[in-house]
C-alpha cells in the first residue's frame, strides 16, 4: 500500500504499487479530502446513499482533477480536448461488464459491476464500502479494466462471475489492438496484472453456511478460505477468494490487498467507508472508489 503525493490530492489516497506500462494510471480514494459530512465524510462518491448531491458532485470533480494531476506529475501534457473523467457504472452485485468507448459518459442506464477501456481519459471506476475493487492492466498494451467484487459478484453462476466477465471483455479489447488478433486467453492472462484494493477482511466477514457451500461445493479448493464461526456460520476471505479466481483465469501477477488488517475497510474507520460497520438499509455510509485509465 502506498499513499499518494499530497501536492496532487489527499495524502492518504492510495497509489497502486505495480509495474504498469507508461501511459497507464491508477488511483484509489479514501475518506479524505472531499466535501461530504457525517457518515459520508469526506469523499463519498456515491449519489445513492443519501448524501447531498452537490457534495458528491464536488467529490467526483476532485477525483477527475486527481487523475489529471497524476498524469501531469508523470510528465504528461494536459489534453484540453479530452479531459480526464472517472466513469461510474450502476453496480448491482452482478457480473455484467460495460465497455467504455468514445462518447460514453457513464450513468445509470444499464447495470454493470465492471468496465474495460482503451480510450484515453475514460477511467474505469468502481465504488466500494466492504466489497473488493479489482483493477486489470496489461503489461504492455493500453487496455485496462475494473471490477466490483462482492461475494455475489465473485460467485456468479456456474463458475462465471464478475472477474471472469471482466477478463473476457478485457481480453476481447486486447485482441482488438494492432497485431494481437490471434492472442489466446491464456496468453493474455499471462501478460495481465491485477491489483486488489481495500475490502472487508476475513475476521470481520461472517457469512452463512449457504454462502460457503455455494463456493466450496463446485470448487473444493475454496475450502481453506472459509474459517468456521459460531452457529454454523463462516468467516470468508474475500480477497483470498478473488485471488483464487484470478489464478484460475491464469492471472498470476497479483498486487495489493494481501488480506492483512491494513487493507480492511471495517478495521480502519478513519480511512475507509464500511457498510457492515456503519451502514443501514437506506445507505448510511459513503463509498470510496478505485479507478484505472489510459492516458
Amino acid at each position: 500500500m502506498s499513499a499518494a503525493d499530497p501536492t496532487c490530492f489527499p495524502a492518504d489516497w492510495l497509489l497502486p504499487q505495480w509495474p504498469t506500462p507508461p501511459g497507464v494510471f491508477a488511483l484509489c480514494t479514501t475518506r479524505a479530502g472531499g466535501a461530504s459530512e457525517g457518515l459520508f465524510g469526506t469523499t463519498n462518491l456515491s449519489f445513492n446513499v443519501g448524501d447531498v448531491p452537490a457534495h458528491v458532485e464536488r467529490n467526483r470533480q476532485l477525483l477527475a482533477q486527481a487523475m489529471q494531476a497524476l498524469e501531469l506529475k508523470a510528465g504528461r501534457r494536459a489534453d484540453a480536448a479530452r479531459p480526464r473523467q472517472p466513469v461510474f457504472v450502476r453496480q448491482v452485485h452482478g457480473s455484467h461488464v460495460q465497455v467504455l468507448g468514445e462518447g460514453y459518459s457513464g450513468g445509470d442506464a444499464q447495470p454493470a459491476d465492471a468496465s474495460v477501456s482503451d480510450v484515453p481519459g475514460l477511467g474505469c471506476t468502481v465504488m466500494a464500502a466492504d466489497c473488493l475493487p479489482v483493477l486489470f492492466c496489461h503489461q504492455q498494451l493500453p487496455v485496462v479494466g475494473a471490477a466490483h467484487a462482492g461475494w455475489r459478484g465473485l460467485l456468479g453462476q456456474d463458475g462465471f462471475g464478475v472477474l471472469e466477465g471482466c477478463f473476457a471483455a478485457y481480453a476481447q479489447k486486447v485482441r482488438q489492438q494492432p497485431g494481437q488478433e490471434a492472442m489466446s486467453d491464456a496468453q493474455i492472462a499471462a501478460q495481465t496484472m491485477a491489483w486488489l484494493g481495500p475490502c472487508i477482511s476475513q475476521p470481520a466477514f461472517e457469512v452463512g453456511a449457504e454462502v460457503q457451500a455455494a463456493f466450496v461445493g463446485p470448487d473444493p479448493h475454496c475450502a481453506p478460505l472459509f474459517e468456521p464461526g459460531k452457529s454454523g456460520k463462516f468467516f470468508a476471505n474475500l480477497s483470498g477468494l478473488a485471488r483464487h479466481r484470478l489464478l484460475r483465469l491464469g492471472i498470476a501477477q497479483q498486487f495489493g490487498n494481501d488480506g492483512s488488517q491494513e487493507w480492511c475497510t471495517v478495521a480502519n474507520p478513519s480511512q475507509f467507508f464500511s457498510h457492515r460497520r456503519d451502514g443501514s438499509p437506506t445507505g448510511g455510509t459513503g463509498r470510496f472508489a478505485a479507478c484505472i485509465w489510459v492516458a
